[in-house]
C-alpha cells in the first residue's frame, strides 16, 4: 500500500547517525513540526519493537498527546513506529535509511489509518483538514532539519 504523504533526502551523514537521530523520540521532538516530547510507557527506555510512548504534539494553539508503537527498529535501516489516540488507530510512520553517494538516503512515510468516522473530529482536534497535504509539507521541513542537523 502506497503511503499517503512521503518524501526523502540524500545526507551526508552514516546510516547509524541518521537512525541514532530518528529513534531517538526526544531528538526527533527537535527536528519535527508538530511532534514536541515523548514519555516512554510501561518500563521502556529506548526504541525497541513493541516499547511504547506518550507522544505530545503541538499545532499553533492546540495541542494533543497519542500513544506511539515502535513496530520496527532495525538499527541503520529502519525505523517504524503506529500512532493510535487509546484504541483507535492514527497513523504509521517510517523512517527508511539507504547507503546513497557520501553518506545516505532517507525516506519518511506516513500511512493514514483513521477510520472515517474520526478523521472529521481530528481536523477539530489538530486544525488540519487535509492530513496528507499537510504531512508531506511537515515531511519535507522536518528532513530538511535532519540534514542540517547531521550534517
Amino acid at each position: 500500500m502506497n503511503p499517503d504523504a512521503s518524501g526523502d533526502i540524500e545526507v551526508k551523514a552514516t546510516p547509524e547517525q541518521v537512525y541514532a537521530l530518528v529513534s531517538d523520540p526526544g531528538a526527533l521532538a527537535g527536528v519535527t513540526t508538530e511532534y514536541c516530547g515523548h514519555r516512554w510507557l510501561g518500563g521502556a527506555t529506548g526504541p525497541a519493537v513493541g516499547a511504547r510512548f506518550r507522544g505530545t504534539n503541538r499545532r499553533g494553539i492546540r495541542r494533543w498527546s497519542t500513544t506511539v508503537t515502535v513496530t520496527a527498529a532495525d538499527e541503520g535501516r529502519r525505523f517504524a513506529f503506529d500512532v493510535a489516540l487509546g484504541p483507535i488507530p492514527v497513523s504509521r510512520w517510517e523512517y527508511l535509511i539507504e547507503p546513497a553517494g557520501d553518506g545516505c538516503r532517507i525516506t519518511e512515510s506516513m500511512w493514514d489509518t483513521r477510520p472515517g468516522w474520526f478523521a472529521p473530529l481530528t481536523v477539530v482536534a489538530t486544525g488540519v483538514k487535509d492530513r496528507s497535504v499537510t504531512n508531506r509539507v511537515n515531511i519535507e521541513q522536518t528532513l530538511a532539519r535532519v540534514k542540517h542537523q547531521l550534517e
